[in-house]
């Protein structure tokens, strides 16, 4: 099976869009529909329903979906392992890395890296953090920069680099900035701005409250900490933010409720590391 007609079955059943498929391989549509029409022939069966604009796996593309993964990871550990031959660190490195990371912790890291080793060509994705463990859960990126996950997995390694202190924090105009000891029980009753509950810092969020049995009030959600930042400085509602995004917003003096995430690194635990992921991780150890 030739690989690139894999790579574009597998980007088309992730997405569920032939469309997104083709912007994120850098192809136009046409070019992905041939690639999975070449496919479908030499299987000799469909992959891939078409109804209303969804796309969905067919029974065959769901049963080829798994072992087309396999079959890639290890032309691709090939590869890198003959590369790896020579002892030097070169050829591509895949990372996922999320928003925030990529914002406020690794430029110099990643500057450093491109001018120490310049034969490795650096694939990076940008994405929240549950997706980059997914990436390397599946294989599709070496490592991933995240907010770590709150449950282990047997098979992801992770390792810690930085705890991130958490805050509470609200508009300089806002009611509860003129509290001067504030309670949880006075932030259940104005509007929370949270990160989405299926990130790792809206859960950590939604556990302490939980955990307290005080409900939090018509919660709003994004993803991007950065536009809870902007939303809280209008005065839209209060959240719990890392010190990075804190800038010009009032801070809420919690001192005996301490929390915070855990940033760092993860990869899989079944795949053998090339040297230039060595080489990176060597770096970020030391950030």
């Amino acid at each position: 099976m030739d690989n690139q007609n894999l790579k574009a079955f597998i980007t088309v059943a992730e997405l569920g869009s032939f469309s997104e498929a083709a912007d994120r391989l850098y192809l136009t549509q046409s070019a992905i529909s041939k690639r999975i029409a070449q496919l479908e022939q030499q299987i000799g069966k469909r992959l891939f329903d078409r109804i209303a604009r969804q796309v969905s796996l067919t029974e065959a593309g769901g049963e080829l979906l798994p072992r087309a993964r396999r079959i890639l990871q290890e032309y691709e550990n090939a590869l890198q392992a003959i590369n790896d031959l020579s002892g030097e660190a070169s050829g591509t490195l895949r990372l996922a890395i999320s928003h925030h990371l990529g914002l406020h912790r690794l430029p110099p890291i990643l500057k450093q890296f491109a001018q120490q080793y310049p034969n490795v060509t650096l694939d990076i994705e940008f994405m929240d953090s549950e997706k980059a463990y997914e990436q390397v859960l599946h294989g599709d990126s070496e490592v991933a920069v995240i907010t770590l996950a709150l449950e282990a997995h047997h098979n992801i390694n992770s390792k810690v680099i930085w705890n991130d202190p958490l805050r509470f924090i609200c508009a300089q105009d806002h009611p509860l900035a003129t509290l001067k000891q504030p309670a949880l029980n006075n932030l259940a009753e104005y509007s929370i701005i949270l990160p989405g509950i299926n990130t790792y810092t809206g859960q950590i969020i939604q556990r302490l409250f939980h955990k307290e049995g005080i409900p939090l009030k018509a919660p709003m959600s994004t993803n991007y900490l950065e536009t809870i930042s902007t939303m809280v400085e209008v005065g839209l509602g209060w959240s719990v933010l890392p010190e990075t995004l804190v800038r010009d917003l009032h801070v809420m003096p919690f001192e005996a409720i301490t929390i915070e995430r855990e940033l760092g690194y993860i990869h899989h635990t079944k795949r053998s590391l090339s040297n230039a992921a060595v080489a990176f991780l060597e770096l970020l150890g030391g950030a």
